[in-house]
C-alpha cells in the first residue's frame, strides 16, 4: 500500500520502518521539510515529500505520529486528502507541557474530538506501545511471544485495513470496538503501553475503568517522564502494569 506518515520522532521514525520491512511504500513528512528527512528517507527507500499536502495528496493510508495538540493544524491539508484514503490517529493527549485540547473533556474519547477536528473519519491504532516496543518486539505470526495491539474506528472496511497494517509490523490486532470506545486504549487505561497478548489485552480493554483514567495517567507520568530526560521505557511496560493493575 502507499502509506504516508506524517511525523518521524522516535515512534514515527519506529513504525515507518516496520511498515517498510512489510513491503508498504513509504512517504514521510513532517514540519521541518524534506531536507531533515533525508537521512530516513534513504534508510527505508522513501519519498519525502515537500510539503504536507503533497504527502496526503495520493496516498491510501495515512498516519498521524504528531503531538495530539498538532493535529487540528494538519485539518486544511487532510481534507485535500481522497476520499477513500484512511486516516490513522497515534496520537495521545497528555497534560504535560502545558497543551489543553480546547473542548475535549473526560467522556470524549481523544480520537472523536481529533476527528472532528480535521473533519475526517479516523482509525485510532498504534497509539498503545512504546517506540522501543515498536522497534524490538515485533514477532512472525503465530509467535508464542507476539504483542497484542488494539485497533478502533467507526468504518469497518477502514479498520480492517489498518489491523491487516498492525499485523504487517509484527503484532496481533485485536477489534477495540467503535472510535468512542477507544477511551479503553488511551493513557491510563489496562491496555496503554503494557504489552500484552491477544486474549489479555481483551480482557484489559473491557476492565477498564474510565474513573480511573485521569488518576492512573498521572501516576504513569510521575512515575516514568523525567524532564529533560523524557520517558523511561526500559521500565515503562512494567510500572504502566502495576499502576493499572
Amino acid at each position: 500500500m502507499d502509506i504516508t506518515v506524517i511525523g518521524t520522532g522516535n515512534i514515527g521514525s519506529e513504525l515507518a520502518r516496520a511498515l517498510a520491512r512489510a513491503g508498504h511504500t513509504l512517504t514521510l513528512a513532517n514540519s521541518r521539510g524534506p531536507e531533515s528527512l533525508r537521512e530516513l528517507a534513504g534508510e527505508l527507500r522513501a519519498r519525502a515529500a515537500a510539503t504536507i499536502a503533497d504527502a496526503v495528496s495520493h496516498a491510501d493510508v495515512i498516519v498521524l505520529s504528531v503531538p495530539y495538540g498538532v493535529v487540528p493544524m494538519l485539518a486544511g491539508d487532510l481534507r485535500q486528502a481522497p476520499a477513500s484514503t484512511v486516516i490513522v490517529d497515534m496520537s495521545n493527549h497528555y497534560p504535560i507541557g502545558g497543551y489543553v485540547a480546547e473542548g475535549l473533556d473526560d467522556t470524549t474519547a481523544q480520537s472523536t474530538w481529533i476527528s472532528t477536528q480535521i473533519g475526517r473519519p479516523v482509525i485510532k491504532a498504534w497509539n498503545t506501545v512504546f517506540s522501543l516496543t515498536l522497534a524490538t518486539k515485533g514477532q512472525a505470526q503465530g509467535h508464542p511471544d507476539r504483542i497484542a495491539l488494539p485497533v478502533a474506528g467507526d468504518d469497518t472496511a477502514a479498520k480492517k485495513v489498518v489491523m491487516q497494517l498492525v499485523e504487517d509490523t509484527g503484532f496481533d490486532a485485536v477489534d477495540a470496538g467503535q472510535l468512542s470506545d477507544s477511551w479503553r486504549m488511551e493513557p491510563g487505561s489496562p491496555a496503554y503501553c503494557t504489552d500484552l497478548d491477544a486474549a489479555t489485552l481483551r480482557a484489559a480493554l473491557a476492565r477498564a475503568d474510565r474513573a480511573r483514567l485521569p488518576h492512573d495517567r498521572d501516576e504513569e507520568i510521575r512515575r516514568v517522564y523525567t524532564p529533560g530526560t523524557g520517558i523511561d521505557m526500559v521500565n515503562g511496560v512494567q510500572i504502566y502494569r502495576e499502576v493499572t493493575a
